[in-house]
């Protein structure tokens, strides 16, 4: 962020690992985890991975010696009163997670979307205007929650209906491009990438370890097929990858794992969105942690 002018940060989730997390409430790790742009003044906007709500999980080698770390309590219950149901850890739900986000920070841009789409929470959909004109719009994101964690990792049919009414009714005729966001990849990507091979059009380190994708297709690839202003999906999940690849006229991209949960030691990196308008041009590339930069793709409509 520093080499950058940075307009807005998009955190693609697992930005914590809540299974590993022994308190009652994970969200002041998920402060942490997003104050380098706070800081920064920098606006963001978030959706949820499967690691950012899990349930908490007792690791077995804390119970090898005297070194189980004492549960933590919430703060506002008196000690005299505190019994077992209070005390219990219970795990941080997305919508917590979110509420405490939108509560505490004025920069995020992130929503706790729809009711009739929970238990998925972070669905909504984001406006980028025109430098010249506030009125005239540019792009439009979508962010979608892809589930794991608390509930299966899908997106569901609901949330499909709910892309495509809602970009129809923004976008009635398809002129505005559209970019899409969420965390865990569609079967989509494991069909792109079912070869193990890299090669032109595709850029990026598509072998450093195979997609896992969603457990079940329920209708979004087919709601983004059917709309030719959707110019790309970009994901998380998979720490290790960074790859773009075409599909039916849509870029399927992985962005480099950023947060502070999830698995593995991969290096962090960001992928980086140049928006440019008349004509609309969209450039991305990875950037890593020791300043280097690669995965180059120019999209543009």
């Amino acid at each position: 962020m520093n080499e950058f002018v940075v307009d807005l940060v998009v955190y693609l989730g697992d930005v914590i690992t809540a299974n590993n997390i022994a308190t009652t409430n994970a969200s002041v790790y998920w402060e942490m985890a997003i104050s380098p742009t706070r800081e920064r003044n920098i606006p963001w906007a978030s959706v949820f991975g499967n690691h950012d709500d899990a349930p908490f999980e007792w690791p077995l080698d804390w119970f090898s010696q005297s070194n189980v770390p004492p549960l933590n309590c919430p703060s506002t219950i008196s000690t005299s009163s505190v019994g077992e149901d209070d005390c219990s850890f219970k795990g941080t739900t997305r919508l917590e997670l979110m509420s405490n986000e939108i509560d505490s920070n004025k920069l995020s841009f992130s929503r706790k979307g729809p009711r009739n789409l929970w238990p998925g929470v972070s669905n909504y959909v984001l406006n980028i205007s025109s430098s010249n004109n506030s009125q005239r719009p540019v792009a439009y994101l979508y962010f979608l929650d892809s589930g794991g964690g608390s509930y299966p990792e899908v997106i569901s049919n609901a949330q499909a209906k709910w892309f495509s009414r809602t970009s129809r009714e923004i976008n009635p005729d398809a002129r505005v491009p559209e970019i899409v966001f969420w965390h865990i990849p569609s079967r989509a990507y494991q069909t792109v990438a079912a070869s193990g091979k890299i090669g032109k059009p595709c850029v990026g380190s598509i072998n450093e370890e195979n997609v896992a994708p969603q457990e079940a297709e329920f209708g979004i690839m087919k709601a983004l097929e059917e709309r030719p202003s959707v110019q790309a999906v970009f994901v998380g999940h998979n720490h290790g990858l960074d790859w773009c690849c075409p599909s039916n006229d849509l870029w399927l991209c992985f962005a480099r794992h950023t947060g502070y949960g999830g698995y593995g030691n991969w290096a962090r990196g960001a992928r980086v969105l140049e928006i440019k308008e008349d004509p609309f041009s969209l450039k991305s590339w990875i950037t890593m942690e020791d300043g280097s930069t690669h995965s180059h793709v120019v999209l543009s409509s």
